[in-house]
């Protein structure tokens, strides 16, 4: 008699969600594949420390095979999928090759949303990969570099201005360590700027940052952004971005760094399963985040239009909604080895954390 074959459960990301469904199946008999467009898993919260000088980047980043070495039922692949046949349970990979899967779990993440203005690509950063954030930290150390030789004021205004979109959790973190980095670092080291001529501005399309803490938290993370001497532009938007600086309305607000924290939609690969998607391109799934007409493919994390019962809001894209979801569908996928009906997710909500600088901080618990 032929041996029976384990069951194939195929991860797409390394991120938060696939290494928690990865980790928790590790002592289950089934065979594992962990497909990734990157060979090392990414601690995301911590790049604008990157971006900032304050951490480098092996700090915050880990080969995936490493993280899995143990795991004598998981392999890793690099490489990006092209291709889902939900049909016949095959994806393919930009090299060549396919995987056939008796389980798919896509957690794939998210890249930059620039709302349908893709040429502000160009001139405005992002903050999803060690790429982006190292490309922050070049651009502002060369904009000190060339301040410091530069004699024409306007030019030397310019190259010092350094712009933040978005007054999320990112665009906060990101603004406050700006303006501890270039008035209390950078300032010391470059003999010709003087303490008070960098200017980091923060622009918030609403009218309060932090949108998912309390107002009063909202007021504290504004007053200690202001005590570092960050400008505040809430109520504004953006309506175009150059090699110049940004627009804001009628008026331009001239800068040498622009960043761009205002929003993230799913990678490409949510159009590419054929599933319908909600706001910013995220696959909607059942209640226990498999999706329709597919309960042996789930998606997770910052790909999955997640409505919780009793709420009209999508959960947000954050690592502890990832590693939920990532354990709980290694568990669904147990239960259908077991016999077992499926269970519904229900997310615990720890709370939300905005570091400023390197000594202030706002924090709301679950």
């Amino acid at each position: 008699m032929a041996e029976k074959k384990r069951p194939r459960v195929v991860i797409v990301g390394g991120g938060f969600g696939g290494l928690a469904v990865a980790k928790a199946l590790k002592g289950d008999d089934v065979d594992l594949t962990l497909v990734d467009r990157s060979n090392h898993h990414l601690f995301q919260p911590l790049l604008y420390q990157v971006a900032m000088a304050g951490l480098s980047p092996a700090e915050i980043a880990a080969p995936i095979r490493a993280i899995l070495k143990h795991q004598t039922n998981c392999r890793v692949l690099l490489g990006e999928v092209t291709r889902v046949e939900l049909g016949n349970k095959r994806l393919h990979l930009d090299h060549g090759d396919s995987l056939s899967y008796d389980y798919l779990v896509v957690a794939a993440g998210a890249k930059t949303n620039f709302f349908g203005n893709d040429p502000w690509a160009r001139h405005a950063l992002g903050l999803k990969s060690l790429d982006d954030a190292v490309e922050i930290r070049r651009r502002v150390l060369l904009a000190f570099e060339a301040a410091e030789r530069e004699s024409d004021l306007d030019a030397r205004r310019r190259l010092l201005t350094f712009v933040v979109i978005g007054g999320g959790p990112t665009g906060v973190e990101m603004a406050g360590g700006l303006a501890e980095l270039s008035r209390f670092v950078l300032a010391d080291d470059f003999r010709e700027i003087a303490g008070k001529e960098p200017r980091v501005v923060l622009i918030e399309a609403t009218e309060r940052l932090l949108p998912g803490l309390d107002d009063k938290l909202a007021d504290a993370a504004a007053k200690q952004l202001q005590d570092l001497d960050v400008e505040l532009k809430l109520s504004t938007r953006v309506t175009d971005i150059s090699e110049h600086g940004v627009k804001l309305g009628d008026d331009w607000l001239r800068a040498s760094t622009v960043v761009w924290s205002a929003g993230v939609c799913a990678r490409s690969l949510a159009n590419r399963l054929g599933c319908e998607t909600g706001r910013g391109g995220r696959v909607k799934v059942n209640p226990d985040c498999s999706v329709p007409d597919h309960p042996e493919v789930s998606v997770i994390g910052d790909m999955a239009y997640f409505v919780p019962d009793g709420s009209e809001q999508p959960l947000p894209g954050v690592a502890q909604v990832a590693m939920q979801q990532g354990r709980f569908v290694a568990r669904q996928i147990r239960r259908d080895l077991q016999g077992k009906p499926r269970e519904t997710f229900e997310y615990f909500d720890k709370g939300m954390m905005a570091t400023i600088g390197r000594s202030r901080a706002v924090a709301q618990s679950g």
